[in-house]
């Protein structure tokens, strides 16, 4: 069984976001492929389910790993052992390199279980209020503020369309990157900013430009999804 198992968004918040089904498969699972071993370690430590972090096995899958290193990952797998996938947070396989090794499992037969577990992305577009019947999540726009520019103006254009437009940011650069939103953007256009999602300090809120410039939040290094609709 390859178990797709998402972690959490906000530190201290397993007992809230976390159902049992993830901490059973958790309990049955030797092998874990996972974006940075130590968080992955690190996690399943302090969920304390009495399982010996040391007696595991992880391998490291990131944007780089090849599918050759994803088979041969397989392959070092005895026969008979359940896998994990944990993305560095929320659901792997969504905006996450985990599916790679998904893609893998089906190649070889193997059972593909995903588990119910939060997820930013959809857990903004749900408090939003824009449409969730017609969306797409971009990822990281461009660097270069020109081309970001360009970027947020054609997004802007598709969410005219009733297409809710998700993107995201490094947090260190979360604030510059708003003001370049709010600089960008006509004031009327609708933006939604979900911040710390499910944190003990989760700020969700949907306003015009024009609202967001008279009172602007800080979320300096804090992870942030953006969204126009």
């Amino acid at each position: 069984m390859l178990y797709l198992i998402p972690t959490i968004l906000a530190p201290e918040s397993s007992e809230a976001v976390l159902p049992n089904q993830i901490k059973n498969a958790i309990t049955q699972t030797d092998y874990y492929f996972v974006e940075n071993i130590r968080t992955a370690r690190r996690f399943i430590s302090e969920l304390k389910l009495g399982v010996v972090i040391d007696n595991l096995h992880f391998f490291e899958l990131t944007k780089d790993t090849s599918i050759s290193d994803v088979r041969k990952y397989f392959d070092a797998v005895p026969r008979g052992q359940n896998i994990g996938i944990m993305s560095e947070a929320g659901c792997p396989g969504v905006a996450d390199p985990g599916a790679l090794a998904v893609k893998v499992a089906h190649q070889l037969g193997v059972k593909v279980l995903p588990l119910v577990g939060p997820s930013s992305i959809l857990l903004a577009l749900m408090a939003s209020g824009f449409s969730g019947q017609s969306f797409v999540f971009h990822g990281y726009l461009p660097i270069d503020k020109i081309e970001r520019s360009k970027k947020i103006k054609a997004l802007e254009n598709e969410s005219k369309k009733e297409q809710t437009q998700i993107f995201m940011e490094t947090p260190f650069r979360n604030n510059s990157f708003l003001e370049d939103l709010l600089n960008t953007c006509q004031p009327t256009t609708l933006l939604c900013i979900a911040c710390n999602v499910t944190g003990n300090d989760e700020m969700i809120q949907t306003k015009t430009i024009a609202d967001w410039k008279n009172k602007k939040p800080d979320l300096h290094k804090k992870p942030t999804m953006f969204l126009i609709g």
